[in-house]
């Protein structure tokens, strides 16, 4: 009786319901609302850089009008660098509260009235006043959209949208000076800031036109204890503390360079005008492929080895920029700046891969890191080239690349002894 029981009660039960997996609801390339969400956070990347810097190709017309040495000028980019790096974390946090998009309105908002407010500052002291709540006011923008990308969009899709963000950066940093440069050399850096300012106000009307409304967003605590004890967890973790110090060392050779270049290129041998140096700064198309492409160079080389490549191109640029031949600046440029936003890519990307939880927190940490690294190499990068011309600011821009390939080294280190210890 018993065994005729069993086998009467296998052949009646009902045998188990599997439940096929949810599909996945956020962004991919091809699918709906993409394309939208790429064109307009790359609208928001023109406005930011374009605004960021404004000031940078225009710095020895600057020092002109005030009548200020290199270091003196370079204040209106640090300050502007500075604003972002000490309240994007701040503005973060509203992100977690208030929503990615909502944040990133109100700061690009507010941005582009202080914009138009630049061109009417009376002073140097005005000027880096202004140019540094602008900067505060952009902090909304670098943070709150990689933690947007990372929840509406795909995981594998999001090394290349973060690059689309990334390339919208190059863009506007090299319309920015290009039209500035042009602009100024026939109406003067006042008109030239005040074009971008106008740019920078169409920008923001079309991205918030465009960007579609967050579906996987989830609102989060503005209590301060727990704001800290996310901000303590993510720099408890060795690998984004690596991340970090890379984007702050890979910024402080760009900030570096193209605060300087602009005064190297003025003196002899090369003697060149406003508008030209302008648009030497085309050089950034370069960096809109190397930065949209990273996801493609991760794919190949691992993150580790895009960073090693990263690196080496942006320390060959920085030595072929020495030579006295302006097509060998050009082509030092055009590696330095190809090197530095594919390692800017890649390091971001891997932000907001690696933190499972505070996603804004830990790219407001990472942006924070990367501005600082902006306002040091502005300001080093031109007490450098005061103290010991371009050799100076170039042997800066070697030291930080140096520091790059020691920590990623170290990272392949640690990633070594993991494999080790869990094989054991």
């Amino acid at each position: 009786m018993p065994a005729s029981t069993e086998a009467s009660t296998r052949v009646g039960a009902v045998p188990p319901v599997s439940v096929p997996d949810a599909p996945d609801s956020r962004m991919a390339p091809g699918g709906p609302g993409y394309r939208r969400m790429s064109f307009a956070l790359f609208l928001a990347g023109v406005a930011t850089f374009a605004l960021l810097y404004s000031t940078q190709a225009l710095l020895p017309l600057i020092s002109g009008e005030f009548g200020v040495a290199a270091s003196e000028a370079s204040w209106t980019v640090a300050a502007a660098t500075g604003g972002l790096a000490l309240f994007v974390l701040p503005m973060s946090a509203l992100s977690e509260r208030f929503g990615r998009r909502t944040v990133m309105t109100a700061s690009l908002a507010v941005a582009v009235t202080v914009g138009l407010l630049v061109p009417f500052a009376p002073s140097l002291p005005a000027l880096v006043a202004l140019r540094a709540v602008q900067g505060a006011a952009l902090a909304g923008l670098p943070a709150s959209a990689t933690a947007y990308l990372a929840e509406e969009v795909r995981p594998k899709a999001l090394v290349t949208a973060i690059g689309l963000f990334v390339a919208g950066n190059s863009v506007g940093g090299m319309s920015g000076r290009v039209i500035t440069g042009w602009v100024a050399q026939e109406w003067g850096w006042r008109v030239a800031v005040g074009v971008i300012g106008a740019i920078a106000v169409a920008c923001a009307v079309a991205f918030r036109l465009l960007l579609p409304a967050p579906r996987h967003f989830t609102a989060g605590s503005l209590r301060p204890r727990v704001l800290l004890g996310t901000v303590r967890a993510h720099l408890s973790n060795p690998l984004l503390c690596r991340l970090y110090a890379i984007g702050a060392l890979f910024m402080t050779v760009f900030g570096g360079v193209y605060t300087v270049i602009g005064y190297r290129l003025t003196e002899a041998p090369f003697s060149l005008p406003q508008g030209i140096i302008g648009s030497i700064f085309l050089v950034y198309l370069v960096g809109t492929v190397s930065a949209s492409t990273a996801g493609r160079l991760v794919g190949r080389l691992g993150r580790r080895g895009a960073l090693y490549a990263a690196g080496g191109t942006t320390a060959t640029g920085l030595v072929l920029s020495l030579a006295g031949s302006l097509p060998l600046v050009l082509l030092g440029l055009v590696l330095i700046t190809g090197g530095f936003f594919a390692g800017h890519a890649v390091a971001s990307s891997a932000v907001s891969k690696t933190a499972a939880h505070g996603r804004a927190q830990a790219s407001a940490l990472y942006q924070s890191a990367y501005y600082i690294g902006s306002s040091a190499g502005s300001t080093v990068g031109a007490l450098a080239f005061h103290a010991g011309g371009w050799a100076g600011t170039v042997g800066v821009g070697l030291l930080a690349v140096l520091g790059v390939v020691t920590i990623t080294v170290l990272g392949t280190r640690a990633a070594r002894a993991q494999q080790r210890l869990a094989t054991a």
